[in-house]
């Protein structure tokens, strides 16, 4: 695996940029041999040691795949699956489907393909074995077998205090499992097997965003599997303590009469929580008649 920086520029008298792994500050990591859709960046990396820089022009012939390669590179920036919002189709299938990229920059590229320029610092290079692939490399299978253990390390994060890093690895595990269930047919049998898969992960997943005060996260995942699982207590349960704690009061109770409806045994634990919420009213109450006292008498 080699992980580098990377420009790519236009060719031209100014050469306008086009990405820059540095302005977003994630570095590319590539795995040789994984059928990257670039291969100029592999062959050229395949003769680089850590430290060496190099430049090189392309023809256009050569990059005609490299929007769609920018689009997945600037998903991963921002931390979201590179396959987002892809069916499982072929490329100029997809093209047809959504008619954009999401970047017009890429889209005029994409309908213009065009010479490019592409300078590339090698930061270090790994050996098999020592590393841990990102999801989006992995194969199908690579996949699969890698949940049970990434499902693991989150547990042992999260037993250990390190929320926001065991709520990494939960959204790994997702990401790994909703790439698969992509290239299914909504529904299909394995379709469902491996949204059962990702229901407790995300459940794990929601219960580190409560922790780090991401409310509004909650409430989304939470209604997602509700719409799907309407049985699921620790979907309502999570998702009335989000409505708790961003006011929204009714939702709240609503959400906690079902968890008592679903399973009457977990009453203490959710008499503890509207117990807390309606403390909570109470002193919200006592602020806003002291902060808007004598208001109405001026």
């Amino acid at each position: 695996q080699a992980t580098f920086h990377y420009r790519t520029l236009r060719c031209g008298d100014e050469e306008t940029p086009v990405d820059d792994s540095r302005a977003r500050g994630k570095p590319m990591e590539l795995i040789a041999g994984k059928k990257f859709k670039l291969p100029v960046w592999e062959a050229a990396l395949r003769t680089m040691r850590p430290g060496e820089r190099a430049r090189f022009r392309c023809d256009a012939k050569h990059v005609v795949l490299y929007p769609l390669v920018s689009k997945s590179l600037r998903n991963i920036a921002a931390g979201k699956d590179p396959l987002e919002g892809q069916r499982h189709c072929c490329s100029i299938a997809q093209m047809h489907e959504h008619y954009s990229l999401g970047y017009p920059d890429l889209d005029e590229l994409q309908k213009n393909p065009q010479p490019l320029i592409f300078d590339i610092e090698v930061l270090k290079v790994e050996p098999p074995g020592s590393y841990q692939q990102d999801p989006w490399a992995m194969t199908d299978e690579e996949k699969l077998q890698a949940v049970p253990q990434i499902h693991k390390e989150g547990n042992e994060l999260y037993r250990q205090g390190k929320v926001p890093e065991a709520a990494a690895k939960y959204y790994d595990a997702i990401a790994c499992l909703k790439n698969l269930q992509m290239k299914e047919q909504p529904g299909s049998p394995d379709w469902i097997e491996l949204d059962q898969k990702i229901t407790p992960l995300l459940l794990n997943y929601c219960q580190c965003k409560l922790q780090c005060e991401e409310y509004y996260e909650v409430l989304d995942h939470c209604s997602s599997i509700l719409n799907k699982y309407e049985d699921n207590v620790k979907a309502y349960f999570k998702r009335g303590k989000a409505h708790a704690a961003v006011w929204n009061v009714a939702e709240a109770q609503a959400d906690f009469a079902k968890v008592l409806a679903l399973d009457p045994s977990l009453r203490p634990v959710v008499s503890k929580e509207l117990r807390s919420l309606e403390a909570r009213l109470r002193e919200k109450d006592a602020e806003d008649k002291i902060r808007f006292k004598g208001i109405f008498s001026q």
